[in-house]
């Protein structure tokens, strides 16, 4: 998919920039992670803005080893730098969600003792039988309130069986979400009717992407977030959870997310979409980088280009 972005990066801002790209180290980075990166890095620079990096790695039990360390060096050789991140460190430190449960488990206190947190003993398939309306191939499945409301005698009864509740966000019934992304337009969503009530926590005690991610971007100051279009939909539930804790909301661009022949979104476990195979073919990272920004519209298809002269 071919993409004319240039006209929808923004300005030089008044207030200063600081935008971020945030991997999970579950495999090698895709060309659809790397055209992401770098239209993140291309929002900050251009409006000479700050550049952060962060690893998310919340989901202990899919992280591979070393996958960290690799995504780092891909960047670096495409180009791309940071202003603070893992290897670098900064104000915001740390930047790896593993070593930031503390700072979770505060905020997720504050949220409980707003009375906007509820436990949760539903499981997956109990949620998907309880749902009133069959779900698109893309749609997630409403959660349709089953404990919400639930006594404590009921949440002891639950307790002695045995489950272990997750942690959901209480959605106000009638309140509609709306914002401007910066490539998708105009969104507006109501969640109640679309999600319903949203997990913050889940029930093997791992915080949710959802809410971890708001946190993170609100304590380090990043006030543009650019990311892969499959987030579009979760940014009204974290629109919410910025509200909830009194946190600013930044900007938002969410980019068309590369498709694979059978038009299926890549997948890091998808290696040959990597730079690996690409760097053993005798591939440069210039002509990388020119085949990533070709796919923008931001230079002709076959141009050998660095990050920074995409700037110039």
């Amino acid at each position: 998919m071919c993409l004319s972005l240039v006209g929808t990066m923004p300005e030089l801002a008044a207030k200063p920039v600081r935008g971020r790209y945030a991997p999970s180290p579950t495999g090698d980075l895709h060309m659809g992670n790397l055209r992401t990166a770098l239209l993140a890095w291309l929002y900050a620079r251009r409006a000479g803005g700050q550049f952060v990096l962060r690893i998310e790695d919340l989901d202990l039990p899919r992280v591979r080893a070393r996958s960290a360390e690799r995504m780092l060096s891909d960047l670096h050789w495409l180009g791309l730098d940071w202003d603070e991140g893992p290897d670098c460190g900064g104000p915001y430190a740390p930047y790896v969600q593993s070593q930031r449960l503390d700072i979770y488990q505060h905020y997720l206190q504050r949220l409980q003792d707003a009375g906007l947190i509820y436990p949760c003993y539903c499981s997956r398939a109990e949620i998907a039988h309880a749902a009133s309306a069959p779900q698109g191939a893309h749609m997630e499945t409403r959660y349709p309130g089953t404990c919400r409301k639930l006594t404590q005698a009921q949440r002891q009864q639950h307790e002695a069986s045995g489950r272990r509740p997750s942690l959901r966000f209480r959605v106000a019934d009638e309140r509609i979400v709306s914002f401007t992304d910066l490539i998708a337009g105009p969104m507006n969503q109501h969640v109640q009717q679309a999600v319903g009530d949203f997990i913050v926590r889940r029930s093997d005690g791992i915080f949710a992407y959802q809410f971890a991610v708001v946190v993170d971007d609100a304590l380090m100051h990043i006030n543009q977030v650019v990311r892969g279009a499959d987030l579009l939909s979760s940014t009204a539930r974290q629109i919410l959870l910025y509200e909830a804790l009194g946190f600013l909301i930044p900007t938002f661009a969410h980019v068309p997310l590369v498709l694979d022949e059978q038009g299926k979104r890549l997948a890091k476990r998808d290696q040959s979409a990597g730079l690996e195979p690409l760097r053993a073919a005798g591939a440069t990272s210039a002509q990388i980088v020119g085949q990533l920004a070709a796919s923008y519209g931001l230079v002709a298809s076959g141009a050998e280009v660095s990050p920074s002269e995409l700037l110039v």
